[in-house]
């Protein structure tokens, strides 16, 4: 205790003298507030009255499906600041009030969160935190980096990742109940959106997966959801990032993708980090507008990292954490007097979060004792010279033995004492409306990706000229077989190879359905399902295109029932080739290692296609068992060859004619039986639904427990470097 003494009284006259000689930073100094109407005025810097606590009553109507707060602030500058000291942006002509939203009350006792070597010390992240969210309110969660603001967030929400274990209570208007699906909202720090849409086409879509009912009444909730974020300038314009589309700004895709959530109308909002890579102006509109959407009645509970003095101006609650530990909890303007009580008052020219972070973040005193033996031109490097790990306990014991602390256990203690009313479950919409909204919203992204779809096409089609003009004008004799057989190889090998260039769209499938089934929005079976379908027609485009032109430049047999089976096998074969890919892709989740990946696979395959060596000539030991079995490349060349050449005779000689079974067994291996094209086309066929069903699974288990390999492989390598 004499250490945490001396420190403090260290922190407190080093500060104090390097904000002035005098005492000009009384604890009741508050100097960052604006006058209303004055949002082009510098800022002025007035004292306010002593911090007193606000008497908040919570009361639940009976029969009613919302709860009414009623709070008489202590003073005018508390007021002025809870209101909101920022002017809203002006409203649009002929634009509506926003709707009204019931908001409910979220109260966490005795929050503790678990999770196995997430921290390098501790298993805690989060320990014994308590709090409360009013409806029409902001509760921020606050601190360092690895402090644990998101696993509390997560936490609230009941979003915590399989290894993570919560003890404690979470009780949402004041009964002990999960959230049904529909009465909040989430959103990740990084969430994934459609660049290729608009932001009201992005919307729409998101409301015709998410509501039951027709597809004209959800368009009043899209505009609902524009105006509450203020995207009306925005609402026509593709949201860009991608195939040199130039995209929306940062801050405009952050609100399209809280919009996607507020589609669902939700009572409460969880926002990991709004101001994620968002610079001082952007943060600033974006506070305003969720300061406006919780005036309508939601209940906003956000993570944030750092924030200018305006933004924090806008918070009406504040939880602050270090290293998992609750270091106040209440109202903006009362954690300003709890670090003026501990000892740590704030400058008068810094920002309130800045001096909050800087006394409790860890990493400055690293940085001190970099630059010890450095001065600049006016003295230190560095005004405060205590230890971080001291101003920590001090603030975590003066709050807990502080009247903040146990305002926090009467306010619990009365949101709980009576169950309001329950959150009611919204409902979903059916499999067959999601799979009829994805199917098309891909076929739309399809049309506008010329780079991932178009481009491929036409790649397609220049590599089948290639082909097609190099082994053109065979003939049928005998001894053009073998080349026609290297020209089918070719073929099929060279077209599945260019394949890989989708790579990189279906890595964006992938991350979109993870954000989506992430809040229930879509589904393993859906997304599958959706994803077929609307492939469908674009890899029939590329087979039809290039089968007819490597068909006719190659000069195989003029039939038309053989032309068709040569455009369904390579059909089929391009549908079992995605297939693959997209067990790749979702297995990995990153570019650079599906390609990798996926270029792998395919020269493995074609080496043990059968055409470099014949395969019953091929080692027993992993080229014929099982690599021969498992390339797609085997049966497609196989049914290609039996398609053209059984049935067909050649002349040796003058007397003697030979089968094409015959002259093709020296060159490649296939059947005597007429049917057995269709039994190569059956085994694709089982490929395509195999590599499906092994996708699924991996959706289950994999993208919706948020893990993949990638991550795990790295988690790996982290734990060996760090033994």
């Amino acid at each position: 205790m004499e250490e945490i003494q001396s420190q403090s009284d260290n922190y407190r006259s080093s500060s104090s003298s390097a904000s002035s000689p005098t005492s000009r930073v009384p604890s009741s100094n508050f100097f960052y507030l604006r006058k209303p109407g004055s949002l082009r005025q510098p800022i002025s810097f007035e004292d306010s009255p002593e911090w007193e606590d606000t008497d908040i009553e919570v009361k639940v109507e009976e029969g009613g499906d919302s709860i009414n707060v009623v709070a008489t602030p202590a003073s005018p500058s508390l007021s002025k600041l809870n209101s909101g000291s920022l002017p809203s942006p002006p409203l649009p002509e002929g634009a509506v009030v926003a709707r009204k939203m019931a908001g409910a009350s979220v109260a966490w006792k005795d929050l503790t969160v678990t999770i196995k070597g997430k921290r390098k010390y501790s298993d805690k992240v989060v320990k014994s935190s308590n709090g409360y969210a009013l409806p029409g309110t902001m509760t921020v969660i606050m601190g360092p980096a690895k402090s644990g603001k998101s696993t509390l967030l997560k936490a609230i929400a009941g979003r915590l990742h399989h290894s993570a274990k919560m003890y404690g209570e979470v009780f949402v208007n004041g009964a002990k109940s999960h959230m049904p699906y529909g009465s909040y909202g989430f959103v990740e720090r990084e969430t994934t959106l459609i660049g290729s849409l608009t932001v009201r086409e992005f919307l729409y879509y998101s409301a015709l997966l998410q509501l039951p009912g027709f597809f004209c009444q959800k368009k009043n909730v899209v505009e609902d959801a524009i105006y509450a974020m203020s995207l009306g300038d925005y609402a026509n314009k593709l949201i860009g990032g991608h195939c040199y589309m130039k995209g929306l700004p940062s801050g405009e895709k952050r609100r399209v993708s809280i919009a996607r959530e507020l589609v669902m109308r939700p009572r409460i909002l969880f926002i990991d980090e709004p101001l994620y890579h968002l610079d001082s102006v952007s943060a600033l509109l974006m506070m305003v507008t969720l300061k406006k959407l919780a005036s309508t009645g939601c209940t906003l509970i956000f993570t944030i990292y750092q924030s200018i003095t305006e933004v924090f101006g806008l918070f009406d609650r504040i939880c602050l954490l270090s290293n998992g530990n609750t270091l106040f909890f209440g109202e903006t303007l009362a954690c300003l007097q709890h670090f003026s009580n501990a000892g740590f008052p704030c400058p008068i020219m810094q920002s309130p979060s800045d001096h909050f972070l800087r006394a409790i973040n860890a990493d400055f005193d690293r940085i001190i004792a970099m630059c010890k033996n450095w001065q600049d031109d006016h003295g230190d490097f560095s005004s405060v010279n205590m230890d971080t790990a001291v101003a920590i306990r001090t603030l975590e014991a003066t709050y807990k033995s502080s009247a903040d602390a146990a305002a926090v256990e009467t306010m619990i203690l009365r949101l709980t004492e009576k169950e309001g009313p329950l959150l009611k479950s919204k409902g979903k919409a059916s499999t067959a409306t999601r799979i009829a909204v994805l199917t098309w919203r891909s076929l739309l992204i399809m049309s506008r990706e010329w780079k991932y779809y178009w481009l491929r096409l036409i790649l397609c089609m220049l590599l089948t000229l290639c082909v097609g003009t190099v082994f053109s004008g065979l003939g049928h004799s005998l001894s053009s077989v073998v080349t026609r057989v290297a020209a089918i190889f070719a073929f099929i090998s060279f077209t599945s190879l260019l394949s890989i260039a989708g790579v990189p769209a279906l890595i964006k499938e992938v991350k979109i359905y993870a954000s989506e089934e992430s809040n229930q929005h879509s589904g393993a079976f859906v997304f599958l399902v959706g994803q077929l379908l609307s492939s469908i027609p674009f890899l029939f485009l590329i087979s039809i295109s290039s089968s007819l032109v490597f068909y006719f430049l190659i000069g195989l047999r003029d039939e038309f029932s053989l032309l068709m089976y040569f455009v369904l096998n390579f059909f089929i074969c391009l549908l079992v080739n995605e297939g693959l890919m997209l067990v790749v892709v979702t297995l990995w989740q990153d570019i650079f290692w599906s390609i990798l990946t996926s270029l792998s696979i395919q020269v493995l395959m074609m080496l043990a296609a059968g055409y470099f060596r014949i395969r019953n000539a091929l080692p027993g030991a992993m080229w014929t068992y099982p690599l021969s079995y498992i390339s797609f490349h085997t049966y497609s060349i196989q049914g290609l060859l039996e398609n053209e050449y059984l049935g067909t005779s050649f002349a040796v000689g003058q007397v003697r004619t030979i089968s094409g079974f015959q002259a093709l067994r020296s060159a490649y291996d296939i059947s005597s039986d007429s049917n057995s094209k269709w039994e190569n086309l059956l085994v694709l066929f089982l490929m395509v639904v195999g590599y499906r069903i092994f996708v699924f699974v991996l959706l289950r288990f994999c993208v919706g427990k948020k893990k993949s390999v990638l991550k795990v492989f790295q988690c790996n390598m982290d734990k060996t470097n760090t033994r």
